[in-house]
């Protein structure tokens, strides 16, 4: 049976904000009976339990406090009120060269950061050469790492800490920084850790990483938990939360709008077994079908070389799907006065299994938006799964000599004898 390795209770965690940066700001600031300082509330109240095994993704804005929770969690700080309880022997991969000293070579800092971690000496010269192979930086081993590029120093974090054996492993974004292979490498280490029924708590802003990695996520929002659930659930409140901010911010900057006034109006979808309503999913019967996204522009003088741009986007992250009217369907605009009424369609449309979201944007002859909605209505395509990804195909398997005999095969073979 399961057991809890992490249980964090009524966890509050302050800051103090200092305002004053001189003796003269804090004579003046006291002379006028102002604060010097301020309390900021990263934690409020936070409560959760991860069992063994689960992978948790720890998801937000940025000052949302998935850091700090990720820190407290590791017994980096230390909460102001509350209390954290963990099981097994932790590792953390945190802000980038932490555990680190700059003038020590990266061979003297593995056994300081192997230390950290709980790893005797013979342990860590067990381990050497596998986490210097892992790194991949056998020729800097012994340089200085304050010489090491940020990767450098992701590259040597991240060999220590899967090679200390740990029960519960912490990551803060710093892959990020890895080039692609070696951001594979770790993805595939994580995943042996999952296989292994370790515990993995992660940080990252990529939804498509929460996504493949996660069992459970958690939205945290002003240091609250304001969603807990499968990574579907969680991924699309963020996103729904992040759509939210964006327009408030288009209509508080009236900087974004273009001296064209003008504005998108009722967008819907069509072609599709319910009607729309905001935020409300909606299901293609099939894949090969045609969804039609249409609505009205409404504008006092729009001159011409407008565009409309259409986007199919996957709530998980991933590849979108766009049309732009002017670059995609050379499409010349013609001036708008008035209401004009536009619709796109997207015929035998072939989307993989996941949710979806669709964005219009208006923008003007030299590509500034002059009005966005995003989220505007939101697609859940199911299919048999024949295949996995944003696009659809019913995919199937052949063998033995019916597989030897297929149309690619004598292509291929016809290719390589005309090539002799």
């Amino acid at each position: 049976m399961s057991v809890d390795v992490i249980q964090v209770a009524g966890v509050t965690k302050q800051f103090t904000i200092r305002k004053q940066k001189s003796i003269k700001d804090r004579l003046l600031n006291g002379l006028r009976g102002r604060r010097f300082d301020e309390r900021f509330k990263a934690l409020d109240q936070i409560n959760l339990t991860v069992r063994a095994g689960e992978s948790l993704g720890l998801v937000g804005p940025n000052g949302s406090g998935k850091s700090t929770l990720l820190k407290v969690i590791g017994g980096i700080l230390a909460p102001n009120e509350g209390s954290v309880l963990t099981r097994g022997r932790i590792a953390a991969l945190l802000e980038l060269g932490a555990g680190f000293h700059p003038d020590l070579s990266g061979r003297e800092n593995i056994y300081l950061n192997a230390s950290v971690l709980g790893l005797s000496r013979f342990e860590t010269k067990r381990y050497f050469d596998d986490i210097v192979d892992f790194s991949g930086l056998p020729e800097f081993v012994d340089t200085q790492v304050k010489f090491y590029s940020s990767g450098m120093y992701v590259r040597l974090a991240f060999a220590v800490a899967v090679h200390a054996d740990p029960d519960i492993l912490l990551v803060d974004e710093v892959l990020a920084v890895g080039d692609e292979p070696f951001q594979q490498k770790c993805m595939d280490k994580i995943h042996q850790f999952q296989h292994d029924g370790r515990t993995i708590v992660f940080v990252s802003h990529s939804a498509g990483q929460v996504a493949d990695l996660c069992t459970r996520a958690i939205v945290l929002e002003s240091g609250r938990i304001v969603e807990d659930g499968v990574p579907l659930v969680a991924l699309s409140r963020l996103k729904r939360d992040y759509s939210e901010a964006i327009s408030a911010n288009r209509e508080a900057d009236s900087g974004l709008q273009s001296s064209a006034r003008a504005s998108l109006e009722r967008i819907y979808l069509t072609d599709v077994p319910t009607s729309y309503h905001h935020g409300e999913f909606q299901i293609v019967p099939q894949p090969g079908s045609t969804v039609r996204v249409h609505g009205e522009i409404i504008a006092h003088d729009l001159p011409g070389g407008w565009a409309l741009r259409v986007t199919i986007e996957p709530m998980m992250g991933g590849s979108e799907t766009r049309c732009d009217t002017r670059k995609n369907l050379r499409w010349d605009a013609p001036p708008v006065a008035g209401e004009l009424s536009w619709m796109v369609s997207f015929p035998n449309l072939n989307l993989g299994e996941g949710d979806y979201a669709i964005n219009v944007e208006l923008v003007d002859a030299e590509g500034k938006s002059i009005d966005e909605v995003r989220h505007a209505a939101m697609l859940a395509s199911r299919t048999h799964q024949y295949t996995s990804g944003a696009v659809y195909s019913a995919a199937t398997l052949t063998l033995g000599d019916e597989a030897r005999a297929t149309p690619l095969q004598k292509t291929l073979s016809e290719f390589e004898a005309k090539r002799v």
